[in-house]
């Protein structure tokens, strides 16, 4: 199945508590690729930082993955290195996860798109 996604286009990737990746396995992300690495990892209470780190960077630097997405209570264990990257693909997409609201203030992307735009030159 990875295979014939591939073709068809890039992946999205999760980061996240179980119920936000069942969520999206349910919607069909879900995907193994020829070295069966998934495009997905489950975040819990006892899951070490080097070990959601590591799956960051990894997902970094897969090819065939264009968006991450990531819890943004699991993006605060890992700031430092959401924030060291600057590429636009993969693009990494800060979500809330059921237990977690989302907070636009702590969110580095949304930071620096806000910085790109001066609100003066929006109204017209």
């Amino acid at each position: 199945m990875a295979l014939h996604s591939a073709i068809k286009g890039k992946l999205i990737s999760v980061i996240g508590d179980e119920d936000t990746c069942v969520g999206f396995l349910l919607g069909g992300v879900g995907e193994i690729n020829k070295n069966r690495h998934p495009n997905f990892m489950v975040v819990d209470k006892n899951t070490p930082v080097s070990e959601l780190e590591d799956c960051f960077k990894r997902f970094l630097k897969r090819d065939d993955i264009d968006i991450i997405l990531i819890n943004q209570n699991c993006a605060e264990l890992i700031r430092h290195v959401i924030d060291a990257h600057t590429s636009p693909v993969p693009a990494v997409l800060e979500i809330p996860s059921k237990d977690h609201p989302y907070d636009a203030s702590k969110d580095s992307i949304l930071r620096r798109a806000r910085g790109m735009f001066n609100p003066e030159d929006l109204v017209r």
